[in-house]
């Protein structure tokens, strides 16, 4: 019998528990023998839910029992999780965690542990909520050189961005209502200012590529500067503005980003909205392929973090990431070098400032919204975001910038 411990009962942790509970017979299916939840750790008291009959406060009670074969981590942050997690493995134990905060800062140090000890540092609901993508690129893509991870990593920005769209509201009005509705945090920093998707394509992006890429190495910008005016150019000229997080492989290196982005139909990407996530990939022989689906929420999250569970009961002893994510670590392109088209608002009529953009930019095509007099925007070639910054500082008057990934 395979026995099972789950650091913490909080909401992941709690949908954890429901899955065993509903899924029980399924599971020992899947795992091939019986596999039982004997410890649920938490500070707290839980009078009257059935949690008690496993419930421990003392993490030394789940370290120390040679029974259990496999622990998930769910408590969040990274104190005390990060010594949790080491000693669980260094005891002989797998560990499955959503912990993205975990994963972006430790992942390397953890995976060798676990390699030395012959165990699993499994981690599918990190990046995903509940879009399987860590095993497809450890285990389905490695017959495939991975060229590009692009994805919406962040359901609540995603809506934010969404409601913008369809109501014309702006941002903090936004804000309020997806925290009213739970989509947001109470303090919505780590969501808004693109830290928590920066931590995701840091980990997408060390699997991918082989190596480890450093989340502190990753331009970051978040949604706060999008405006409702922004979002009315985008729909005049039929764009979507996406929260995206881009690695890319190029001839002159890889680079990776966090920043709001234009992008039109022909992207994968355009169309979702909500609470959704999706992550595009780019494999030489692979072509496109996309994983869209909840990337948040308690039982889509728990269902990912137990199937991550039931991949290590059925691997006691044997390590299935092998070598994908090398520790030494992947020098990133300064953003300097990053190309891309940006899309710009500039104060002025069209008719006496445009000439100086086109001598700054060269031609470019001027949008212009009736309800927005005395500024309007454009869309400049491709460049670099070095020659853009050259650029811009030759105009007076610009309003803001955001990338833009277009095609034709």
């Amino acid at each position: 019998m395979i026995k099972v411990a789950v650091l913490g009962y909080g909401t992941v942790g709690s949908g954890v528990v429901e899955v065993f509970r509903q899924n029980q017979e399924v599971l020992n299916k899947s795992v091939g023998q019986d596999i039982e939840l004997k410890y649920v750790l938490d500070l707290r008291e839980f009078p009257g839910d059935p949690v008690e009959k496993v419930l421990v406060h003392d993490f030394e009670t789940i370290v120390n029992d040679p029974e259990v074969n496999v622990v998930v981590e769910v408590m969040g942050g990274l104190n005390p999780s990060f010594n949790f997690v080491k000693r669980c493995l260094e005891n002989g134990k797998s560990v499955c965690t959503s912990n993205k905060e975990l994963v972006a800062q430790h992942g390397t140090d953890l995976l060798q542990t676990a390699r030395e000890h012959h165990v699993n540092f499994l981690f599918e609901a990190s990046c995903g909520g509940g879009i399987p993508i860590i095993r497809p690129l450890y285990q389905s893509l490695t017959a495939d050189k991975i060229d590009e991870v692009s994805g919406i990593l962040n359901g609540t920005t995603n809506y934010i961005l969404s409601k913008m769209a369809s109501d014309g509201s702006g941002f903090e009005e936004v804000l309020k209502k997806a925290q009213d509705k739970g989509y947001a945090e109470r303090n919505p920093e780590a969501d808004v200012e693109g830290y928590d998707a920066c931590r995701k394509i840091a980990i997408l992006s060390s699997l991918a590529f082989g190596n480890y890429v450093d989340y502190k190495d990753i331009y970051t910008e978040g949604i706060t500067r999008i405006t409702a005016a922004d979002i009315k150019y985008a729909q005049t000229i039929g764009v979507s503005i996406k929260l995206l997080a881009i690695s890319r492989r190029t001839e002159k290196g890889t680079y990776a980003m966090v920043s709001p982005v234009m992008i039109d139909s022909a992207n994968s990407l355009y169309s979702v909205n909500g609470v959704f996530n999706a992550i595009s990939i780019h494999g030489n022989m692979l072509g496109d392929a996309m994983f869209y689906g909840r990337g948040a929420g308690k039982l889509p999250t728990a269902s990912a973090v137990v199937a991550d569970v039931v991949e290590a009961a059925k691997n006691l002893n044997k390590t299935v990431m092998g070598e994908g994510w090398n520790p030494e670590k992947l020098e990133l392109l300064p953003l300097d070098e990053v190309s891309s088209r940006f899309f710009v608002r500039i104060r002025g009529n069209a008719s006496s400032v445009l000439p100086a953009v086109e001598h700054a930019f060269g031609e470019v095509d001027p949008i212009s919204i009736p309800s927005m007099d005395g500024e309007f925007g454009f869309i400049t070639g491709e460049m670099t975001e070095a020659e853009y910054r050259e650029k811009s500082v030759k105009l007076e008057g610009i309003i803001s910038m955001i990338r833009a990934r277009l095609h034709g």
